[in-house]
């Protein structure tokens, strides 16, 4: 059964490293509704997980990371409901790996279509097979990249590298791709290179690393409310003015603020 499988592996420092691995090999790891959906549940989990260092997304075997979105999955679907439900469930569902706090790295052990690229985009980091293709083929079975791959995508490829895949229906080469900065390295080994990226990022701080994650993504406009929102409020509950409002609240009291 097609399936997101969540693993873990542990450091001497007690920090985790958490690996999504998109399971339907037979299908190229086109992504279903199961595997949607455990992907939004393994993404909520992992947000809570304070051990956690890093995360990884890859795809099982070797011909692709992913292909896309399994056509069974949504093809029947009413022209509503595919907007409705499948595209903006979508959106919710990348989005939420979009904006996970700890870093993510993708591991393109192939290629990466369609959602498969979109999903990539998600992630902080991309490194990749030497002979793995990117491509955005929607056009080929009449829909458009919906996952935003004319959105998030656009901020991390040129505009002539996205028209010639979703206009003109091309693929990029693991070179191109590195040459316009949308993967930080070509491997044959991508899955190892990735692990050890972990191990650098445990020589950081935890929420230095978080903070700058906002702070980069707001600048990105990346849901940059929230995100600024997140930052301003940390500030304010690490003073002694939030234990003073919760206990004058609690108590019926009128709160003594010492603005420290």
């Amino acid at each position: 059964m097609a399936s997101i499988d969540l693993s873990f592996s542990d450091s001497t420092q007690g920090r985790r490293l958490a690996t999504l691995t998109l399971n339907n090999p037979d299908k190229l790891n086109a992504l279903t509704l199961d595997m949607m959906d455990d992907l939004e549940r393994h993404t909520s989990a992992l947000e809570r997980d304070d051990g956690l260092a890093m995360v990884i997304v890859t795809g099982a075997g070797e011909r692709a990371f992913c292909c896309g979105a399994d056509i069974s999955a949504w093809g029947d679907l009413s022209s509503r409901d595919f907007a409705r439900h499948w595209v903006r469930d979508g959106h919710r569902i990348f989005d939420r790996l979009a904006r996970l706090s700890k870093p993510t790295v993708a591991v393109l052990n192939g290629h990466a279509l369609g959602g498969g690229l979109e999903l990539a985009a998600t992630c902080d980091l991309r490194i990749m097979a030497p002979k793995a293709r990117l491509g955005l083929p929607e056009a080929r079975v009449g829909i458009i990249p919906g996952w935003s791959g004319t959105q998030r995508l656009a901020r991390l490829l040129p505009e002539p590298a996205i028209k010639a895949m979703a206009l003109f229906g091309q693929q990029l080469s693991a070179d191109q791709a590195q040459t316009w900065g949308f993967v930080l390295e070509v491997s044959e080994n991508p899955l190892a290179r990735a692990q050890a990226l972990f191990e650098q990022v445990l020589a950081l701080s935890p929420r230095s690393v978080e903070a700058a994650k906002y702070l980069l993504h707001a600048g990105a406009n990346e849901d940059r409310a929230a995100h600024m929102d997140a930052l301003a409020s940390g500030w304010v509950a690490a003073s002694e003015d939030k234990a003073a409002g919760v206990a004058a609240f609690l108590n019926k009291q009128s709160a003594n603020f010492s603005g420290v």
